[in-house]
């Protein structure tokens, strides 16, 4: 069984920078962070500051090949998702093992399209959200690596990670079920992100208001009846255990959709309720929640934009 050394991450956003970060301080000399030739001049002139450190990674163009990966990690938007599998190409090899800790339950099917299954393990990233306000990121350490496989045949994949991960200092987490803790962490996603996004509410606000979390619950419903749908094992559970995990954030914590609502960025509302809706045609579910909720993001989105160019035309 190959031992991981060499680690190549893509993307160093509010999650990517805080394994990047893990990573350099372990050994910098085996992590590469890819960007393309816009970002690395950006990023060399202002560099990522996360919890007040300057962080100079050893950064890659995807154009270059002198760089064999172990791990792969991606760690973009799911709109990046395209241009990062297209960048990785040259670091993927015959033992590169890719996670992708992408909210959503569709990346690593699509991975899997491009660099076949072997190669991918489900994963995704739970803990506390990050703050990020330009290239400035907080983070308290809170946060966990989930990840794993349903294919005994990806045993030995998993546990290369795992003696990574342990080496490093990395919190994972390796579930019995990986299938449903995908689907548990995508249905907090598309009941909790898009619904204070909209409101604006922290995770106090929204536990705390009756209305919030019944509108919240039925978003979950409908998630819930696709995952059984999709023959998800135990998806009557999924409601209450997502519930139980609303009350473990911290009360003024905000989402990270409601965080990219508020600075203006474009939402993940395509891989949250743009997945329900395309999964209810598919089963004839009806979706209308998350029919609304997409409304509701795609309008405000578009109202930022609007103001954006006007306050361009005025400056």
């Amino acid at each position: 069984m190959k031992e991981i050394n060499n680690v190549l991450i893509c993307g160093i956003g509010a999650v990517g920078s805080i394994y990047a970060d893990k990573i350099q301080r372990y050994c910098s000399k085996n992590l590469r962070v890819l960007v393309d030739k816009e970002r690395f001049e950006r990023y060399s002139k202002n560099p990522t500051i996360f919890n007040g450190n300057v962080l100079n990674f050893n950064y890659v163009l995807p154009e270059e090949n002198n760089f064999k990966a172990d791990l792969i990690i991606i760690a973009t938007k799911y709109e990046g998702l395209d241009e990062a599998l297209e960048n990785i190409a040259n670091f993927v090899y015959d033992d590169t093992v890719i996670l992708a800790l992408l909210n959503g339950v569709t990346s690593e099917k699509i991975i899997a399209a491009r660099y076949g299954r072997e190669k991918v393990l489900y994963s995704y990233f739970i803990g506390h959200s990050a703050i990020r306000t330009g290239r400035n990121i907080i983070h308290d350490d809170v946060n966990t690596i989930v990840y794993g496989s349903e294919n005994a045949k990806d045993y030995d994949n998993v546990q290369r990670v795992k003696e990574y991960f342990e080496r490093v200092g990395i919190n994972y987490l390796i579930p019995d079920d990986i299938i449903h803790s995908m689907w548990l962490k995508f249905m907090l996603n598309v009941s909790a992100n898009q619904t204070t996004a909209i409101l604006r509410f922290d995770f106090g606000q929204m536990l705390n208001n009756e209305k919030c979390m019944q509108f919240a619950v039925n978003v979950m419903k409908e998630v819930q009846a696709i995952a059984k749908a999709e023959g998800v094992r135990n998806s009557d559970k999924l409601i209450d255990e997502t519930v139980e995990k609303l009350h473990t954030m911290i009360p003024e914590g905000k989402t990270s959709m409601l965080q990219d609502v508020e600075a203006g960025r474009k939402t993940e509302v395509d891989m949250f309720a743009g997945t329900v809706i395309a999964y209810g045609k598919k089963h004839g579910i009806p979706t209308p929640y998350n029919k609304i909720l997409k409304e509701l993001i795609d309008t405000i989105y578009e109202n930022e934009q609007v103001i954006n160019n006007k306050n361009l035309v005025l400056t």
